[in-house]
């Protein structure tokens, strides 16, 4: 039994075509997309763990009206696109120091863009409207032993925030390479780090590199090198790890800037089976309430405004002394911001630090930096495969991949694969 009130597109898991699809009030209560290819049959898929209401108002708005009949297909963004675009990928190598069972990129082969490329792919993003937030990924970007200079080639191109996507090993492993990038330009590692126990990452990332990932925070820390810890959250594994992971970021002091969660998507190399539930945001929110013991409250969060608000949500803390938390006011619709181009300045705002204090520093200046510094962001984002991917969300995609052939690509179209591993965009 199901009660239809929106309708949009999707894709079929097995050949990825472009379907209809309806979301639903299922009988347990929650949302569901639910569609029929004329070939494979029927898909339900869990997407929301609340009912319609909590939907609706978490939006602040309903669904939009349906996507083009092309769509995923022309993605560059195309001129239906809804959002300008807010942190774009760079995938500097195919190279990776691990094989994870859970790898968007499904990366481990071989090929770098050469500087060049590199290049090119600065100057076309600056002539669609940027400077971006640039994140430096692949595989694994510390793979290049030319990566400081890939970030001054593009800060002198005009971009000013650059994120490093990495497992941390090589910052694990390397004395003064911290210290390097930091000089470089590099404004935050965006840092993989899935729990605190051995066999999570024995599961999520194939071996046990839990050492690795605390060396590499210490070594961040002592080059003051910001850091973001980016879970992700996979059921059966590691949900029960999303408190201790929270209370462990804030005992980090100033230099864990926040955790970023991401309930694992089922495409690219997903190894993982299909549970029968996923982890929705609202039930990742309520798992942050209850394991925090109410420290963190579902009420401090709300979804994206320059994406679409059932893509991610946010919320900004003030650290207390004694270890308490102020849940920071929440922007106009419950939104982090409302154009790219804000989203764009609280990522930086919020995952960056300021220099050391200078001998110039007047009080006010202080009282400034040691309110950024002592800020604590928690966030998520649930990227979409192909069971769940909602075309109305899609158009609103403000993360991208940088394409030398189509421009920008949205994340989720991009890393979009079938059942079978065949990829809609990825070579």
């Amino acid at each position: 039994m199901y009660k239809v009130f929106a309708k949009t597109k999707s894709v079929c898991p097995i050949c990825l075509r472009t379907i209809a699809a309806e979301k639903a009030v299922a009988g347990d209560g929650f949302i569901h997309l639910i569609k029929t290819c004329p070939e494979h049959g029927f898909f339900d898929t869990l997407i929301w763990e609340a009912g319609v209401v909590d939907y609706l108002k978490w939006a602040g708005t309903v669904p939009g009206p349906q996507p083009e009949d092309n769509c995923p297909n022309d993605c560059g963004l195309c001129a239906r696109h809804e959002s300008e675009g807010c942190c774009v990928l760079l995938e500097l190598t195919k190279r990776c120091n691990l094989r994870c069972p859970v790898c968007f990129a499904s990366a481990g082969g071989s090929g770098d863009l050469s500087l060049g490329e590199i290049a090119g792919l600065y100057d076309m993003l600056m002539s669609r409207g940027g400077p971006y937030n640039i994140q430096l990924s692949g595989g694994e970007p510390t793979m290049r032993d030319d990566l400081p200079e890939i970030v001054r080639l593009g800060r002198e191109r005009g971009f000013s925030f650059f994120q490093l996507n990495t497992n941390g090993l090589r910052l694990a492993s390397e004395k003064g390479y911290a210290e390097e990038l930091r000089a470089a330009g590099v404004s935050c590692a965006f840092l993989q780090f899935d729990g605190l126990r051995p066999g999570t990452y024995e599961t999520l990332r194939g071996r046990d590199i839990l050492r690795e990932k605390l060396r590499a925070i210490e070594n961040c820390e002592r080059a003051g090198l910001p850091v973001v810890l980016v879970p992700t959250l996979a059921p059966g594994v590691n949900e029960d790890e999303i408190g201790d992971i929270l209370r462990f970021a804030l005992g980090r002091g100033r230099i864990v800037r926040g955790v970023h969660f991401q309930p694992v998507s089922y495409f690219g190399r997903c190894e993982l089976p299909e549970p029968e539930t996923r982890l929705t945001i609202p039930r990742v929110l309520r798992e942050i309430e209850r394991q925090t013991g109410g420290l963190m409250s579902i009420a401090d969060f709300g979804g994206g405004g320059a994406e679409s608000p059932w893509c991610s949500f946010h919320a900004s803390y003030q650290k207390l002394p004694g270890g308490g938390l102020k849940a920071l006011p929440r922007r106009e619709s419950a939104c982090c911001c409302k154009k790219s181009s804000e989203a764009r300045d609280f990522v930086a705002d919020r995952w960056s630090l300021s220099a050391q204090p200078s001998e110039n520093e007047d009080g006010f200046d202080r009282f400034l930096r040691e309110a950024v510094e002592n800020s604590f962001t928690v966030s998520g984002m649930a990227f979409m495969d192909a069971y769940s991917l909602d075309l109305d969300r899609l158009r609103r995609c403000y993360i991208c991949e940088a394409d030398s052939e189509r421009g920008m690509v949205p994340f989720c179209a991009f890393n979009l694969t079938a059942s079978d591993g065949r990829s809609l965009y990825r070579k």
